[in-house]
């Protein structure tokens, strides 16, 4: 009030008392007052209710109502307010003279009209559509430079009916599985983990030296102990990818050498690996099989184990399901049957969808065309790709029964929720998109950190939590997003270990655990607070991919509750007890 009695003391005195001159400031002043402090979003929320600065600078400069409008054009926190208060011209310039107040800056009676003739200067020197020369590239672009035109335009890439294929697999060699290396008691959890030889180096320690072997490790999921490992004969070495087991828990799956022999090394990556099996107690292999390419990633499916290829021969299958009793390919999906290349491949608690993430081809040689468009595109070799998508198929007739073209570039990541409604797909491209699965609608899609890969669900699903690992972009990514799933917005930022690779919740819901392949470490979080509680040295600090809870129930028998493809075998996490 006694702002307002100064104002109109300082009106009659530049107007001499004129009653309509100083009726017509103070219809401005209570104006500019009104939206400056308008509920529940005006200038004061960013400004502070004196116009000090909040998360906004400071206005006790004065902005004039040209520099209010400039604002609203170019900076995009002020579209709240836009879209909130929807000021007129009058209105910025009753809020501009209010603020000359809380600043205790001269009221100039000639400054409302300065003001008016200000901005309309302004907006009628606005140019928003220059008309530039556009050549037929610039036209070719415009034609499909948004999402929504991807999805009005799109045709299906995968035959009509029946995708399936078969491949037959020779076992190339058998083992003698060796001694136990631990006990597993009854009513306990442990955790397997396939450990590499291509940690950072940089991010360890001064003199750090890369493992020459492949290991198989085990430890207690409650003390977080390494128990027991085994590193592989060196001539079985390759560049490991994920961790699979069998859904009784008695064998683990990695990649083996190459078929011919040789050791498989990081710059023949692009050719076939075998697959060995592993028995789970001696940790030491018991045979190699052929299977026409190199195991990516692996998830129990059912009875039998899910699997998807990083590279596979001219004959091979981009996924396959794989029976561990009788080590014999039941049946695939080949990439040429899909319309693209099969990258990953998901499912959900009920095993009735695979879910393949696909890549168009074209953008460099060799396989992983997809890796090498977000590579380029990270360079600034590109500046658009082919649309990637998602391709749902009907895991008992193979068929493909939806195409769900996917917001970003190469999708490397999915989550299926408990109730089949929603599917998260993180891409390399930073960003994570939520997709209806019921209608097949982008119900949201946002930014995550640089090169995001693996992600999980907490207990009640209300969070998001992707491991930003720097993924094709050749960044030390060392932060995990966690994202508000009703919104898509991040509601945290963690600091993590060093290119986290993968992020799983443990089967009891209460902690996440991230495994770094950076680092060769895994590290554990509390799911609540989001504390990290342990880390956990992989031996050699071997990198880390993958992760595996199995159960021993009272009898001793075993069962895979958890892997990177979800929980199984009746576990729940949002009950958050110990497994029965």
């Amino acid at each position: 009030m006694k702002r307002k009695l100064f104002f109109s003391f300082m009106i009659s005195s530049f107007l001499g008392g004129t009653v309509i001159a100083q009726s017509e400031m103070d219809i401005l002043f209570a104006r500019g007052e009104e939206l400056f402090h308008a509920k529940p979003v005006g200038c004061w929320v960013c400004h502070k209710e004196t116009g000090e600065g909040l998360v906004g600078p400071s206005l006790h400069f004065g902005p004039s109502a040209a520099d209010i409008f400039a604002q609203f054009e170019s900076n995009p926190m002020m579209q709240v307010i836009i879209s909130e208060l929807n000021p007129s011209d009058e209105d910025l310039v009753a809020i501009s003279m209010y603020i000359r107040t809380l600043g205790g800056l001269p009221l100039d009676p000639e400054l409302p009209q300065q003001y008016r003739d200000s901005l309309a200067f302004v907006k009628a020197n606005q140019k928003p559509d220059h008309d530039f020369m556009k050549t037929e590239r610039d036209l070719a672009v415009e034609a499909i430079e948004s999402f929504g035109t991807v999805l009005t335009s799109w045709e299906r890439r995968a035959k009509e009916g029946s995708v399936l294929s078969h491949y037959e697999n020779q076992v190339l060699a058998e083992f003698d599985p060796g001694e136990p290396k631990f006990k597993p008691q009854p009513g306990r959890t442990y955790f397997y983990e396939n450990v590499g030889t291509n940690s950072t180096p940089q991010v360890l320690f001064d003199g750090y030296q890369l493992p020459t072997r492949n290991q198989i490790v085990v430890g207690d999921a409650e003390t977080k102990e390494i128990i027991a490992s085994y590193a592989i004969p060196e001539e079985l070495r390759a560049t490991v990818h994920t961790s699979a087991m069998s859904p009784d828990g008695r064998y683990a799956y990695i990649i083996g050498g190459r078929p011919n022999g040789d050791i498989d090394l990081e710059e023949t990556v692009l050719g076939s690996a075998t697959l060995l099996k592993v028995d789970a107690l001696t940790l030491q292999p018991i045979k190699q099989v052929t299977i026409g390419g190199r195991l990516h990633h692996a998830q129990v499916f059912g009875d039998y184990i899910l699997f998807d290829m990083f590279t596979r021969d001219p004959n091979g299958l981009g996924l396959m399901l794989y029976d561990p009793e009788t080590d014999t390919v039941v049946g695939g999906v080949k990439d040429i049957d899909m319309g693209g290349m099969i990258y990953t491949v998901w499912t959900d608690r009920d095993y009735e969808y695979i879910y393949a993430l696909m890549e168009p081809g074209g953008y460099g040689p060799g396989r992983s065309t997809g890796m090498r468009g977000v590579i380029n595109l990270y360079q600034g070799k590109l500046v658009a790709m082919k649309p990637f998508w998602v391709a749902k198929i009907d895991a008992k007739t193979w068929e493909v029964v939806q195409e769900i073209p996917v917001p970003g570039y190469r999708p490397n990541w999915a989550v299926v929720d408990s109730k089949k409604e929603a599917l998260y797909v993180i891409a390399s491209s930073s960003n994570v998109s939520k997709i209806n699965l019921v209608t097949g609608a982008i119900e949201w899609s946002n930014g995550t950190g640089i090169g995001p890969y693996g992600a999980s669900l907490n207990a009640d699903e209300t969070e998001l939590w992707v491991a930003d690992k720097g993924e094709g972009a050749h960044h030390l990514g060392r932060t995990i997003t966690v994202i508000d799933t009703s919104n898509g917005h991040a509601v945290e930022t963690l600091y993590g270990a060093y290119k986290a690779d993968h992020v799983l919740l443990s089967p009891d819901g209460k902690e996440m655990w991230s495994t770094s392949n950076g680092e060769g470490r895994i590290y554990v979080y509390d799911a609540k607070t989001k504390e990290i509680t342990h880390k956990i040295d992989m031996p050699q600090n071997g990198d880390a991919h993958g992760l595996i809870w199995v159960h021993y129930d009272e009898q001793g028998q075993s069962r895979v509750v958890r892997d990177q493809g979800g929980f199984h075998n009746g576990v729940n996490p949002a009950l958050g007890r110990p497994l029965m």
